[in-house]
């Protein structure tokens, strides 16, 4: 069985692919105000994603949380669709969202995977692999969940005031 990457990202997938910055382990993204509430992230390799806290249709970055929690894995569980291409895919995050002390946080955090494989001895060698895949993911691979888990700590500063 091929193990995932430390980054969330099966071997051999597209997500691993070597960028300009494949010898970094440094991560990063910009993001830009377009408006009130409203952002625009941006990645290395020229990827925008719309970010919003306005009541729009953009993804709140509380939601990009749990889409990035839910696609580390999925991208993980890829080892087990190279045997067969599944039937159904679904991944669904749900939360609470609860006030601590006076500050936000998340709570009861569950990643919860539909993965259907077709009958037939592809299928069945799928469904053979798919429940190590998660356990590795969950365990050493998704960088995600592994932040999430582990509380590290996050520092937050202005760049020079001018």
């Amino acid at each position: 069985m091929t193990t995932p990457t430390d980054d969330g990202t099966a071997p051999g997938t597209a997500a691993t692919t070597p960028s300009a910055d494949a010898a970094s382990p440094r991560r990063s993204v910009e993001i830009e105000r377009t408006g009130p509430s409203t952002y625009v992230a941006r990645n290395e390799r020229g990827g925008e994603l719309r970010v919003s806290a306005a009541g729009d249709p953009g993804f709140t970055p509380v939601e990009l949380l749990l889409v990035a929690l839910g696609t580390c894995s999925a991208v993980d569980l890829e080892v087990a669709v190279r045997r067969a291409e599944p039937e159904t895919f679904t991944v669904r995050v749900d939360a609470e969202k609860v006030r601590v002390e006076g500050a936000s946080t998340l709570r009861d955090i569950e990643v919860a995977f539909d993965v259907r494989f077709p009958e037939g001895p592809d299928g069945d060698a799928a469904r053979t692999v798919l429940p190590r895949a998660l356990q590795v993911s969950h365990d050493r691979s998704c960088t995600v969940s592994r932040t999430v888990e582990s509380g590290t700590p996050v520092v937050m500063r202005l760049v020079d005031q001018r």
